[in-house]
């Protein structure tokens, strides 16, 4: 059996700059070292990398974390979970999610317009924090008129508030908690 070839993040937002390493880190040959903590662009996948001598960064800033060509990137170091991110991380997370969704809607926009069932009794929708049953209907009602085009479609033909937010808020509530479904994320 082939084994599915493994997705790389292309580009990430830096969330923190951690100039003598990451405290609580196992020690490494990068012990000591500076780290910033990431998440990617295309699969919400958080990161820690060693930044390459001399370099700076702000937080928020948009990186590019591809295989070949790095200018700020030393090393990835790899892949870490919610819980090992620093409380500057966390913060940064909810505003670089958005960044994220805000970056590319149709990609975003897509999910109202083709998300189906997750079972016969639940639509991935309801997923959505702030989504229940009833707006699940008039969010499917009115994709089968017309595809959305934009969040301010949906937002004016549907009572959706802030489309982006839901959305940033299911991301992290993939990141941090044990979900069954994994809508936006894949697991670590």
């Amino acid at each position: 059996m082939e084994r599915a070839p493994k997705k790389y993040e292309e580009y990430a937002y830096v969330l923190d700059d951690l100039p003598h390493g990451r405290p609580g880190a196992p020690r490494t040959q990068y012990h000591g070292r500076a780290v910033i903590q990431m998440i990617g662009q295309t699969y919400f996948t958080l990161l820690e990398a060693v930044p390459r001598d001399g370099m700076s960064f702000d937080i928020g800033e948009r990186i590019y974390v591809g295989k070949k060509g790095r200018t700020k990137v030393e090393h990835i170091l790899g892949r870490v979970a919610y819980e090992e991110l620093t409380s500057a991380a966390k913060a940064e997370l909810l505003p670089a999610i958005e960044a994220i969704i805000q970056s590319d809607p149709k990609k975003f926009i897509s999910f109202f317009n083709q998300s189906q069932p997750v079972t016969p009794r639940m639509h991935s929708m309801e997923l959505i924090p702030g989504i229940g049953k009833r707006l699940m209907w008039q969010i499917l009602d009115q994709r089968e008129r017309v595809p959305f085009d934009s969040f301010e479609d949906l937002q004016n033909r549907v009572n959706v508030t802030d489309p982006v937010k839901l959305l940033a808020r299911r991301v992290i509530k993939e990141l941090s908690e044990d979900e069954k479904y994994q809508i936006f994320t894949r697991p670590i």
